[in-house]
């Protein structure tokens, strides 16, 4: 990867306060003299991090996005491989929750997806090289700063990283609309991965034959599907819910 620019003050805020030495530089919106640009500007000089202040236009003219008058060029951040996840499951002290997204696509979703991940205690998400939305700035800004909290392990091979999965213990959750059981029927309580899939198309045969279990979300309206975001979002806290029942 090369280098790269977050924007917002929740995804800057939490690259300086877990990744600081990639921070390269900061741009701050002119006008801003408030105690949260006081506090970041400090720890920037601490840090001998370069900061400006600037016209909003130059702001403009490097990201394509709300940047909330924030702007900051980061340098790599290094990507878990499927090993790292493997060796991670062991050292879990509790039964460890994974997401895993089959072929979303929309940077937006990603961003969201990690946002509620990360609230909802997921140890990290999982998406395939191909055919998947990247960690792009405005996935990182629509994270809210999970992207810098929340693992995201790109594998080649989905379908062999749920297999390995599989054999360390955990039980593969997948959605699917057509699916008898219900969300509320499963057992979230124990080493889970919850699988979406894309919205329309879903999960890929070979993402949907790997999971030990498929269910769908009950839906009471006219509408047949939810945006993925939102879908994770509801299977999630039903694994929150069922878990800290289970402490």
């Amino acid at each position: 990867m090369a280098d790269d620019f977050v924007f917002g003050w929740h995804a800057v805020e939490a690259v300086l306060k877990r990744e600081p030495a990639r921070l390269q530089q900061v741009w701050i919106q002119t006008g801003r003299q408030d105690k949260r640009v006081q506090a970041i500007t400090a720890e920037l000089d601490t840090l001998d991090v370069p900061w400006q202040v600037v016209h909003r236009r130059e702001l403009d003219s490097r990201v394509a996005g709300v940047h909330q008058g924030v702007v900051a060029q980061v340098g790599e951040s290094r990507e878990w491989q499927e090993a790292d996840l493997l060796a991670t499951l062991g050292e879990s002290p509790q039964p460890p929750l994974l997401l895993v997204l089959d072929g979303v696509t929309d940077p937006h979703n990603l961003g969201a997806c990690l946002r509620t991940a990360d609230a909802a205690g997921v140890l990290a998400v999982v998406v395939p090289k191909d055919k998947s939305a990247a960690l792009t700035p405005t996935a990182r800004k629509v994270a809210c700063g999970a992207a810098e909290t929340v693992p995201l392990v790109r594998v080649t091979n989905l379908a062999r990283c749920l297999k390995a999965l599989q054999d360390a213990g955990v039980w593969l959750i997948g959605t699917a609309g057509e699916a008898e059981a219900s969300l509320h029927q499963a057992d979230f309580s124990g080493s889970v991965a919850l699988v979406m899939g894309a919205e329309g198309k879903g999960m890929r045969r070979l993402t949907r034959e790997r999971c030990d279990q498929l269910i769908h979300i009950p839906m009471q309206g006219h509408v047949d599907s939810l945006n993925v975001s939102v879908a994770t979002g509801v299977c999630l806290y039903e694994a929150v819910r069922q878990r800290l029942a289970s402490r």
